[in-house]
């Protein structure tokens, strides 16, 4: 926990930029029935009816520092899709980079592993020395402020009905434009000094 919170407490470094990633699943639905547009004095109607279209997923990386975010929507959330995630960190994001710090949960594929599996050694190699990895706590994924970038994204974006892919990555690309454009950022307030405080039973007791 104090790894990734001193890491918030750091002034901003081009050099090596600050990046929290984060995803979330998302349910496709498509209306059996045409609903009823909005109107002067009166609210959209939608049937409470739907089909599912299936499922995608949203990976979404936060530079708290920059105000800059990026959502890739995909079929899948395996570790080729999270690789290619992290390559895009590398040699579209941040090419000038010496060390992108990555902040993440402890899902089985957010590792080093994965780029193996989804790259050449050579490259795969490449790119395991432009990143470096910090993991929230188990439990404790609140810690990452990808997560409240995604909530943002679920109230503004996803809650309502999207049909198909297309269409999902259509409105994500449109909010991620408007958000970045107004360079939105997180003020975190929670330090290691308050953690310490107000978490005091998660510290293992010493002997003085």
């Amino acid at each position: 926990m104090e790894d990734v919170l001193d890491l918030y407490a750091e002034s901003a470094d081009p050099e090596r930029p600050l990046v929290c990633f984060d995803e979330l699943p998302v349910v496709l639905r498509s209306d059996v029935r045409a609903g009823a547009l909005c109107a002067p004095g009166e609210p959209a109607r939608v049937d409470y009816e739907y089909t599912r279209e299936g499922t995608a997923n949203c990976f979404l990386s936060f530079a708290p520092h920059l105000g800059w975010r990026h959502v890739d929507v995909t079929e899948r959330r395996a570790a080729v899709d999270f690789a290619h995630c992290m390559r895009a960190l590398v040699d579209e994001h941040f090419p000038r980079a010496e060390r992108i710090r990555v902040v993440l949960d402890n899902l089985s594929t957010h590792t080093l592993a994965s780029l193996y599996q989804a790259f050449a050694p050579e490259d795969a190699r490449r790119l395991t020395e432009k990143l470096e990895f910090h993991y929230t706590p188990k439990h404790a994924s609140w810690l990452n402020m990808a997560e409240i970038e995604l909530s943002v994204l679920d109230r503004q974006c996803l809650e309502r009905r999207l049909a198909s892919i297309e269409r999902l990555s259509s409105e994500v690309g449109a909010w991620e434009q408007a958000r970045n454009a107004a360079r939105v950022k997180v003020i975190w307030r929670f330090t290691t000094d308050q953690a310490r405080m107000k978490l005091a039973r998660l510290y293992p007791e010493y002997a003085a």
